[in-house]
Protein backbone atom coordinates (compact mmCIF):
# COMPACT_ATOMS: atom_id res chain seq x y z
CA UNK A 1 0.00 0.00 0.00
CA UNK A 2 1.33 2.99 -0.99
CA UNK A 3 0.98 6.72 0.87
CA UNK A 4 1.52 10.22 0.00
CA UNK A 5 0.85 12.56 3.25
CA UNK A 6 0.21 15.95 3.01
CA UNK A 7 1.37 18.51 4.96
CA UNK A 8 0.71 22.02 5.03
CA UNK A 9 2.26 24.74 7.56
CA UNK A 10 0.04 26.64 10.25
CA UNK A 11 -3.44 25.61 8.86
CA UNK A 12 -6.18 25.74 11.78
CA UNK A 13 -8.61 22.63 11.75
CA UNK A 14 -11.74 25.10 10.89
CA UNK A 15 -11.02 27.15 8.10
CA UNK A 16 -11.98 24.80 5.54
CA UNK A 17 -15.77 24.29 3.99
CA UNK A 18 -15.53 20.75 4.73
CA UNK A 19 -15.53 21.56 8.78
CA UNK A 20 -18.21 24.08 8.48
CA UNK A 21 -16.24 27.80 7.84
CA UNK A 22 -18.84 29.93 5.83
CA UNK A 23 -16.59 31.84 3.84
CA UNK A 24 -13.38 29.83 2.98
CA UNK A 25 -13.04 28.09 -0.25
CA UNK A 26 -11.13 25.20 -0.12
CA UNK A 27 -13.00 22.46 -3.08
CA UNK A 28 -10.04 20.03 -3.08
CA UNK A 29 -9.44 19.59 0.15
CA UNK A 30 -13.83 19.03 0.22
CA UNK A 31 -13.46 16.46 -2.39
CA UNK A 32 -11.04 14.67 -0.21
CA UNK A 33 -12.83 14.57 2.85
CA UNK A 34 -16.13 13.21 1.00
CA UNK A 35 -13.85 10.11 0.95
CA UNK A 36 -12.01 10.23 3.78
CA UNK A 37 -11.73 9.60 7.73
CA UNK A 38 -12.03 13.06 9.08
CA UNK A 39 -11.35 14.08 12.70
CA UNK A 40 -13.26 16.81 13.98
CA UNK A 41 -11.35 16.85 16.71
CA UNK A 42 -7.21 16.45 15.92
CA UNK A 43 -4.39 18.98 17.84
CA UNK A 44 -0.83 19.32 17.58
CA UNK A 45 1.19 18.39 20.27
CA UNK A 46 3.11 21.66 20.03
CA UNK A 47 1.45 24.84 18.54
CA UNK A 48 5.33 25.69 16.74
CA UNK A 49 6.61 24.37 13.93
CA UNK A 50 9.54 22.13 14.62
CA UNK A 51 8.69 20.39 17.57
CA UNK A 52 5.53 19.68 16.38
CA UNK A 53 7.14 18.27 13.41
CA UNK A 54 9.63 16.19 14.90
CA UNK A 55 7.14 15.26 17.83
CA UNK A 56 4.57 13.76 14.83
CA UNK A 57 7.62 11.94 12.64
CA UNK A 58 8.81 10.22 15.75
CA UNK A 59 4.95 9.32 17.30
CA UNK A 60 6.38 10.76 20.85
CA UNK A 61 5.56 13.72 22.44
CA UNK A 62 8.59 17.01 22.54
CA UNK A 63 9.34 16.29 25.93
CA UNK A 64 10.48 12.97 25.44
CA UNK A 65 12.65 13.60 22.34
CA UNK A 66 14.58 17.23 23.55
CA UNK A 67 12.07 18.51 20.97
CA UNK A 68 11.90 22.15 23.18
CA UNK A 69 11.97 25.33 20.19
CA UNK A 70 12.16 25.94 17.06
CA UNK A 71 16.39 25.50 17.05
CA UNK A 72 16.29 22.28 18.15
CA UNK A 73 18.48 19.74 16.05
CA UNK A 74 17.17 16.13 16.14
CA UNK A 75 19.21 13.88 17.96
CA UNK A 76 18.06 10.65 15.86
CA UNK A 77 17.71 8.59 19.08
CA UNK A 78 14.47 7.59 18.57
CA UNK A 79 13.13 6.38 15.15
CA UNK A 80 11.40 8.58 12.62
CA UNK A 81 8.43 6.82 9.85
CA UNK A 82 11.47 6.92 7.71
CA UNK A 83 13.38 4.47 9.68
CA UNK A 84 10.12 2.62 10.19
CA UNK A 85 9.26 2.38 7.28
CA UNK A 86 12.56 1.73 4.80
CA UNK A 87 13.44 -0.85 7.20
CA UNK A 88 9.52 -2.59 5.62
CA UNK A 89 11.32 -2.39 2.21
CA UNK A 90 9.63 1.02 1.49
CA UNK A 91 10.72 4.29 -0.65
CA UNK A 92 10.59 6.96 1.84
CA UNK A 93 10.78 10.53 0.32
CA UNK A 94 11.02 13.67 1.11
CA UNK A 95 9.44 16.41 -1.20
CA UNK A 96 9.34 20.26 0.26
CA UNK A 97 8.91 21.82 4.22
CA UNK A 98 10.32 19.72 6.50
CA UNK A 99 11.63 22.83 8.65
CA UNK A 100 14.79 20.34 9.71
CA UNK A 101 17.61 22.28 11.32
CA UNK A 102 20.86 20.67 11.16
CA UNK A 103 23.36 18.82 8.79
CA UNK A 104 20.83 15.58 8.24
CA UNK A 105 18.35 16.77 5.90
CA UNK A 106 16.56 13.18 5.56
CA UNK A 107 15.91 11.75 9.21
CA UNK A 108 15.60 8.45 8.44
CA UNK A 109 13.99 8.87 4.79
CA UNK A 110 15.91 7.37 1.65
CA UNK A 111 15.59 10.46 -0.40
CA UNK A 112 14.61 13.98 -0.99
CA UNK A 113 12.96 15.73 -4.02
CA UNK A 114 13.32 19.38 -2.25
CA UNK A 115 14.55 20.26 0.83
CA UNK A 116 13.72 23.61 2.90
CA UNK A 117 14.25 27.13 2.13
CA UNK A 118 17.92 28.23 2.79
CA UNK A 119 16.41 30.24 5.36
CA UNK A 120 13.91 28.15 7.25
CA UNK A 121 16.88 25.93 8.38
CA UNK A 122 18.81 26.84 11.51
CA UNK A 123 22.30 25.46 11.51
CA UNK A 124 23.34 25.79 15.03
CA UNK A 125 20.76 24.66 17.04
CA UNK A 126 20.32 27.85 19.01
CA UNK A 127 17.31 28.12 21.49
CA UNK A 128 14.50 31.33 21.59
CA UNK A 129 15.21 33.57 24.55
CA UNK A 130 12.46 32.86 26.93
CA UNK A 131 13.51 35.80 29.26
CA UNK A 132 10.47 38.45 30.73
CA UNK A 133 12.23 41.49 27.87
CA UNK A 134 12.47 38.97 24.95
CA UNK A 135 10.43 39.87 22.07
CA UNK A 136 9.49 39.98 18.47
CA UNK A 137 10.88 42.78 16.30
CA UNK A 138 7.58 43.75 14.59
CA UNK A 139 4.18 42.66 14.12
CA UNK A 140 4.81 41.62 9.85
CA UNK A 141 3.21 38.79 10.60
CA UNK A 142 -0.15 40.83 10.48
CA UNK A 143 0.88 43.93 8.65
CA UNK A 144 3.48 42.16 5.79
CA UNK A 145 -0.53 41.69 4.11
CA UNK A 146 -2.37 41.58 0.88
CA UNK A 147 -2.22 40.48 -2.99
CA UNK A 148 1.35 39.89 -4.66
CA UNK A 149 3.67 37.09 -5.19
CA UNK A 150 6.17 35.71 -2.58
CA UNK A 151 8.64 33.03 -2.54
CA UNK A 152 6.75 30.68 -0.63
CA UNK A 153 3.70 30.26 -3.18
CA UNK A 154 6.80 29.80 -6.23
CA UNK A 155 7.94 27.00 -3.61
CA UNK A 156 4.71 25.32 -3.23
CA UNK A 157 4.22 25.26 -6.63
CA UNK A 158 7.82 23.31 -7.07
CA UNK A 159 6.90 21.04 -4.46
CA UNK A 160 3.71 20.19 -6.56
CA UNK A 161 5.78 19.97 -9.50
CA UNK A 162 7.97 17.67 -8.30
CA UNK A 163 5.48 15.72 -6.47
CA UNK A 164 3.15 15.20 -9.50
CA UNK A 165 6.29 14.18 -11.62
CA UNK A 166 7.24 11.58 -9.15
CA UNK A 167 3.68 10.24 -9.04
CA UNK A 168 3.25 9.95 -12.74
CA UNK A 169 6.36 7.90 -12.94
CA UNK A 170 5.91 5.77 -10.16
CA UNK A 171 2.29 5.07 -11.78
CA UNK A 172 4.26 4.05 -15.43
CA UNK A 173 6.44 1.97 -13.56
CA UNK A 174 6.56 -1.87 -13.23
CA UNK A 175 8.55 -1.47 -10.19
CA UNK A 176 5.92 -2.47 -7.36
CA UNK A 177 8.09 -1.34 -4.55
CA UNK A 178 5.83 0.66 -2.23
CA UNK A 179 6.41 4.24 -1.35
CA UNK A 180 6.11 6.89 0.91
CA UNK A 181 6.14 10.33 -0.51
CA UNK A 182 5.46 13.22 2.33
CA UNK A 183 4.85 16.22 0.61
CA UNK A 184 5.97 19.20 2.83
CA UNK A 185 3.87 23.23 2.04
CA UNK A 186 4.91 26.61 3.44
CA UNK A 187 1.36 27.67 2.60
CA UNK A 188 -0.78 28.86 4.62
CA UNK A 189 1.71 30.40 6.87
CA UNK A 190 2.90 33.92 7.06
CA UNK A 191 3.81 36.82 5.26
CA UNK A 192 0.22 36.65 4.53
CA UNK A 193 0.91 37.50 1.05
CA UNK A 194 -1.62 35.73 -1.47
CA UNK A 195 -1.65 35.62 -5.00
CA UNK A 196 -4.18 38.04 -6.42
CA UNK A 197 -6.11 35.21 -7.75
CA UNK A 198 -7.11 33.96 -4.57
CA UNK A 199 -7.05 37.23 -2.77
CA UNK A 200 -10.31 38.16 -5.08
CA UNK A 201 -11.97 35.15 -3.89
CA UNK A 202 -12.48 37.06 -0.20
CA UNK A 203 -13.26 40.91 -0.24
CA UNK A 204 -11.65 42.34 3.39
CA UNK A 205 -14.52 44.59 3.46
CA UNK A 206 -17.15 41.82 4.49
CA UNK A 207 -15.18 38.98 5.83
CA UNK A 208 -16.87 38.60 10.09
CA UNK A 209 -13.95 39.22 12.60
CA UNK A 210 -13.19 37.16 15.21
CA UNK A 211 -15.85 39.08 17.97
CA UNK A 212 -12.19 39.11 19.95
CA UNK A 213 -9.91 40.51 17.47
CA UNK A 214 -9.20 43.50 19.56
CA UNK A 215 -10.01 41.52 23.09
CA UNK A 216 -8.75 44.37 25.28
CA UNK A 217 -5.11 42.85 27.13
CA UNK A 218 -5.57 43.73 30.77
CA UNK A 219 -8.93 41.94 30.51
CA UNK A 220 -6.92 38.53 30.13
CA UNK A 221 -4.67 35.65 31.36
CA UNK A 222 -1.32 36.98 32.70
CA UNK A 223 0.09 34.03 30.43
CA UNK A 224 -2.01 35.46 27.41
CA UNK A 225 -1.05 38.97 28.35
CA UNK A 226 2.79 38.63 28.05
CA UNK A 227 2.32 36.23 25.50
CA UNK A 228 0.58 38.90 22.87
CA UNK A 229 3.36 41.23 24.77
CA UNK A 230 5.81 39.14 23.43
CA UNK A 231 4.67 38.59 19.44
CA UNK A 232 3.97 42.13 19.17
CA UNK A 233 -0.03 41.46 18.90
CA UNK A 234 -0.37 43.66 22.66
CA UNK A 235 -1.65 46.63 20.32
CA UNK A 236 -4.30 45.01 17.69
CA UNK A 237 -3.38 46.67 14.15
CA UNK A 238 -6.05 49.25 12.75
CA UNK A 239 -9.14 47.28 11.83
CA UNK A 240 -8.51 47.61 7.79
CA UNK A 241 -5.17 45.86 8.52
CA UNK A 242 -7.11 42.89 10.39
CA UNK A 243 -9.40 42.68 7.87
CA UNK A 244 -6.63 42.55 5.02
CA UNK A 245 -4.60 40.09 6.42
CA UNK A 246 -7.62 37.80 7.17
CA UNK A 247 -8.32 37.91 3.75
CA UNK A 248 -4.98 37.05 3.21
CA UNK A 249 -4.94 34.19 5.28
CA UNK A 250 -8.02 32.89 3.54
CA UNK A 251 -6.69 33.27 0.40
CA UNK A 252 -3.43 31.28 1.30
CA UNK A 253 -5.46 28.19 2.55
CA UNK A 254 -7.34 28.35 -1.12
CA UNK A 255 -3.99 28.70 -3.24
CA UNK A 256 -2.69 25.44 -0.86
CA UNK A 257 -5.55 23.83 -1.58
CA UNK A 258 -5.13 24.11 -5.35
CA UNK A 259 -1.97 22.29 -5.09
CA UNK A 260 -3.59 19.62 -3.21
CA UNK A 261 -5.93 19.35 -5.73
CA UNK A 262 -3.28 18.91 -8.10
CA UNK A 263 -1.58 15.67 -6.45
CA UNK A 264 -5.24 14.56 -6.14
CA UNK A 265 -5.84 14.63 -10.04
CA UNK A 266 -2.85 13.18 -10.21
CA UNK A 267 -3.38 10.26 -8.40
CA UNK A 268 -6.94 9.91 -9.27
CA UNK A 269 -5.53 9.65 -12.54
CA UNK A 270 -4.09 6.75 -12.54
CA UNK A 271 -3.47 3.30 -11.23
CA UNK A 272 -2.29 5.10 -7.96
CA UNK A 273 -5.87 5.33 -6.94
CA UNK A 274 -6.10 1.58 -6.36
CA UNK A 275 -3.81 0.98 -3.59
CA UNK A 276 -2.80 4.48 -2.30
CA UNK A 277 -3.62 6.12 1.11
CA UNK A 278 -3.75 9.90 1.52
CA UNK A 279 -3.03 11.57 4.62
CA UNK A 280 -3.83 15.30 5.21
CA UNK A 281 -3.06 17.71 8.40
CA UNK A 282 -1.02 20.91 9.28
CA UNK A 283 1.65 21.11 11.86
CA UNK A 284 -0.90 24.02 13.90
CA UNK A 285 -3.06 26.28 12.89
CA UNK A 286 -3.31 30.00 13.32
CA UNK A 287 -4.91 32.08 15.45
CA UNK A 288 -5.99 34.93 12.83
CA UNK A 289 -6.96 37.50 15.59
CA UNK A 290 -9.10 35.64 17.78
CA UNK A 291 -8.04 36.86 21.31
CA UNK A 292 -6.19 39.62 19.66
CA UNK A 293 -3.30 37.34 19.01
CA UNK A 294 -1.87 36.42 15.09
CA UNK A 295 0.29 33.19 14.93
CA UNK A 296 -0.01 30.22 17.20
CA UNK A 297 2.38 29.97 20.37
CA UNK A 298 -0.50 29.02 22.52
CA UNK A 299 -3.50 26.63 23.77
CA UNK A 300 -6.32 28.22 22.37
CA UNK A 301 -8.62 25.99 19.71
CA UNK A 302 -7.64 28.09 16.63
CA UNK A 303 -3.28 27.23 17.36
CA UNK A 304 -3.63 24.01 18.72
CA UNK A 305 -6.41 22.51 16.00
CA UNK A 306 -5.33 21.15 13.12
CA UNK A 307 -7.28 19.42 9.88
CA UNK A 308 -6.88 15.55 10.17
CA UNK A 309 -8.00 13.41 6.98
CA UNK A 310 -7.01 9.83 5.81
CA UNK A 311 -8.41 8.48 2.37
CA UNK A 312 -8.24 4.42 2.13
CA UNK A 313 -9.02 2.57 -1.29
CA UNK A 314 -11.51 0.65 0.58
CA UNK A 315 -13.96 3.89 0.34
CA UNK A 316 -14.70 3.76 4.34
CA UNK A 317 -15.65 7.15 5.49
CA UNK A 318 -16.68 9.04 8.57
CA UNK A 319 -16.51 11.66 10.97
CA UNK A 320 -14.83 11.05 14.06
CA UNK A 321 -15.47 12.80 16.96
CA UNK A 322 -12.93 11.49 19.15
CA UNK A 323 -10.04 13.74 20.56
CA UNK A 324 -6.88 12.54 18.57
CA UNK A 325 -3.34 14.20 17.89
CA UNK A 326 -0.08 13.96 15.56
CA UNK A 327 1.51 11.94 17.97
CA UNK A 328 -1.19 9.04 16.43
CA UNK A 329 0.09 9.62 13.25
CA UNK A 330 2.83 6.85 13.53
CA UNK A 331 0.93 4.53 15.29
CA UNK A 332 -1.06 4.53 12.11
CA UNK A 333 1.45 4.24 9.56
CA UNK A 334 2.81 1.29 11.33
CA UNK A 335 -0.36 -0.61 11.25
CA UNK A 336 -0.89 0.24 7.68
CA UNK A 337 2.47 -0.83 6.96
CA UNK A 338 2.38 -3.71 9.24
CA UNK A 339 5.16 -3.11 10.80
CA UNK A 340 4.95 -3.98 14.70
CA UNK A 341 4.40 -0.91 17.13
CA UNK A 342 7.07 0.16 19.90
CA UNK A 343 5.25 -0.88 23.18
CA UNK A 344 6.02 2.66 24.56
CA UNK A 345 4.82 4.94 21.82
CA UNK A 346 1.60 7.49 23.85
CA UNK A 347 -0.26 7.59 20.15
CA UNK A 348 -3.09 5.15 19.05
CA UNK A 349 -3.60 4.07 15.24
CA UNK A 350 -6.45 6.53 14.03
CA UNK A 351 -7.82 3.65 12.26
CA UNK A 352 -8.43 1.96 15.06
CA UNK A 353 -9.93 5.33 16.49
CA UNK A 354 -12.20 5.64 13.54
CA UNK A 355 -13.25 1.75 13.09
CA UNK A 356 -14.01 1.11 16.72
CA UNK A 357 -15.01 4.71 18.34
CA UNK A 358 -17.64 4.58 20.69
CA UNK A 359 -20.47 7.18 21.68
CA UNK A 360 -18.21 8.14 24.30
CA UNK A 361 -15.31 11.24 23.32
CA UNK A 362 -13.31 11.16 26.81
CA UNK A 363 -9.51 10.38 24.95
CA UNK A 364 -7.12 12.63 26.02
CA UNK A 365 -4.87 14.72 24.07
CA UNK A 366 -1.75 16.72 25.12
CA UNK A 367 0.46 19.84 24.35
CA UNK A 368 3.19 21.28 25.13
CA UNK A 369 5.07 24.62 24.86
CA UNK A 370 8.31 25.76 25.78
CA UNK A 371 9.33 28.81 23.39
CA UNK A 372 9.26 32.78 23.27
CA UNK A 373 6.50 34.19 24.77
CA UNK A 374 5.85 31.94 27.80
CA UNK A 375 9.22 32.36 30.38
CA UNK A 376 7.65 29.04 31.86
CA UNK A 377 6.75 25.90 30.22
CA UNK A 378 2.82 25.38 29.46
CA UNK A 379 1.33 22.01 28.71
CA UNK A 380 -2.39 21.47 27.41
CA UNK A 381 -4.82 18.41 28.22
CA UNK A 382 -7.92 17.83 26.38
CA UNK A 383 -10.23 15.26 27.73
CA UNK A 384 -13.79 15.33 26.41
CA UNK A 385 -15.08 18.22 26.00
CA UNK A 386 -12.88 20.26 28.68
CA UNK A 387 -9.02 21.80 28.53
CA UNK A 388 -6.97 22.32 31.12
CA UNK A 389 -4.15 24.50 30.39
CA UNK A 390 -1.68 24.09 33.00
CA UNK A 391 1.01 27.19 33.41
CA UNK A 392 4.43 26.22 35.72
CA UNK A 393 4.37 29.60 38.19
CA UNK A 394 0.65 30.86 36.93
CA UNK A 395 -2.87 30.06 37.36
CA UNK A 396 -4.34 27.98 34.86
CA UNK A 397 -7.22 28.17 32.60
CA UNK A 398 -10.15 25.84 31.83
CA UNK A 399 -12.97 25.78 29.01
CA UNK A 400 -15.49 23.80 27.69
CA UNK A 401 -15.15 23.93 24.19
CA UNK A 402 -18.52 22.40 23.70
CA UNK A 403 -20.34 25.37 25.59
CA UNK A 404 -18.18 28.10 24.84
CA UNK A 405 -16.04 26.73 21.64
CA UNK A 406 -14.36 30.77 21.63
CA UNK A 407 -12.93 29.72 24.78
CA UNK A 408 -14.40 33.56 26.24
CA UNK A 409 -15.17 31.76 29.78
CA UNK A 410 -12.74 30.64 31.75
CA UNK A 411 -14.05 28.03 34.56
CA UNK A 412 -10.17 27.68 36.39
CA UNK A 413 -11.54 29.46 39.41
CA UNK A 414 -15.40 28.33 39.60
CA UNK A 415 -15.62 26.06 42.30
CA UNK A 416 -18.23 24.21 40.67
CA UNK A 417 -15.36 23.09 38.32
CA UNK A 418 -13.11 22.03 41.04
CA UNK A 419 -13.66 18.51 40.37
CA UNK A 420 -13.65 18.60 36.57
CA UNK A 421 -10.19 20.73 37.26
CA UNK A 422 -8.35 18.17 39.78
CA UNK A 423 -9.26 15.32 37.40
CA UNK A 424 -7.91 17.25 34.66
CA UNK A 425 -4.75 17.57 36.56
CA UNK A 426 -4.20 14.02 37.37
CA UNK A 427 -4.40 13.00 33.68
CA UNK A 428 -2.19 15.40 32.92
CA UNK A 429 0.39 14.21 35.73
CA UNK A 430 0.55 10.91 34.87
CA UNK A 431 1.96 12.09 31.64
CA UNK A 432 4.03 14.74 32.56
CA UNK A 433 5.98 16.64 35.26
CA UNK A 434 5.57 20.25 34.99
CA UNK A 435 7.85 21.56 36.90
CA UNK A 436 10.36 18.73 36.36
CA UNK A 437 10.06 18.92 32.11
CA UNK A 438 10.20 22.92 32.58
CA UNK A 439 13.54 22.64 34.47
CA UNK A 440 15.02 19.98 31.72
CA UNK A 441 14.11 22.25 28.97
CA UNK A 442 15.46 25.50 30.67
CA UNK A 443 18.42 23.38 31.50
CA UNK A 444 19.25 21.94 27.71
CA UNK A 445 17.88 25.90 25.92
CA UNK A 446 20.98 27.45 28.41
CA UNK A 447 23.43 24.29 27.41
CA UNK A 448 22.74 24.82 23.46
CA UNK A 449 23.07 28.89 24.03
Amino acid sequence: MNIVFLFSDEHTGTVMGNSGHPVVCTPHLDRLAEKCYTFDNAYCNYPICTPSRLSMLTGRYPHQIDAWDLGVIPNREHKTWGDYLTEAGYETVLCGRTHFNGTDRLQGFSHRLLDDLPRWISRNGRPPNRTADARRGSNSHVTECGPGDHEHTQYDQHVTDLAVKYLKEKAASADDKPFLLYCGYMHPHFPLIAPPEFFSLYDPNSLALPDTWNEPLESQHPIIQHHRWSWRNDIPPPEETVRCALASYYALVSCLDAQIGRILDAIDSSRLSEDTIIIYTSDHGEMAGSHGIWQKQCFYESAVKVPLMIRLPSGETDRVKQNVSLVDVLPTLLEITEVEEPSDLPGESLLKIARYQSDETTRAVFSEYHHMGMVNAGFMLKQGDYKLCHYVGSQPQLFDVKTDPLENIDLAQKPEYAVIREELENVLSGIVDPDVVDARAKANQAARR
